[in-house]
């Protein structure tokens, strides 16, 4: 099926672009379900992870972290990026959206690690095949 935007648009394909040598992905590597595999592999660039798009802690979603139940039926392909810690709500990970620079904080969002409620149980998909590509 092709992909199909969340303003119900279909993108045109861009077909004339050069291919640079070295950029086409020759495997994925799948990262360990810790914090310390999980920061190695944000060191070397994004963590494809999912995440329930459906739970209403995510839908309203404007800025800060978010500490809230992430929810456990991941539906949602979205990239790590980053982790750092918040002076309030203390360590988060950096996660990119693709609904857009209106959503969250500019395209992204916060949320908490090293809370059970949404990462060890699986339940943003940060332990839950974690992976990025090698080109």
């Amino acid at each position: 099926y092709p992909y199909v935007s969340g303003a119900g648009s279909v993108p045109s394909c861009d077909t004339s672009c050069d291919k640079v040598e070295g950029s086409a992905v020759t495997q994925w590597t799948d990262v360990d379900a810790t914090d310390e595999a999980m920061m190695e592999a944000l060191s070397v660039g994004p963590v494809s992870i999912a995440i329930e798009a459906d739970e209403e802690n995510f839908q309203y979603y404007s800025s800060g972290v978010l500490t809230a139940s992430c929810g456990t039926n991941l539906d949602h392909g979205v990239l790590a990026v980053g982790y750092g810690t918040d002076s309030t709500d203390g360590d988060y990970w950096k996660v990119k959206n693709s609904y857009g620079a209106a959503f969250g904080e500019d395209g992204y969002f916060r949320v908490k690690r090293n809370d059970s409620v949404c990462d060890a149980n699986g339940g943003l998909g940060i332990y839950s095949g974690p992976a990025y590509p090698v080109l």
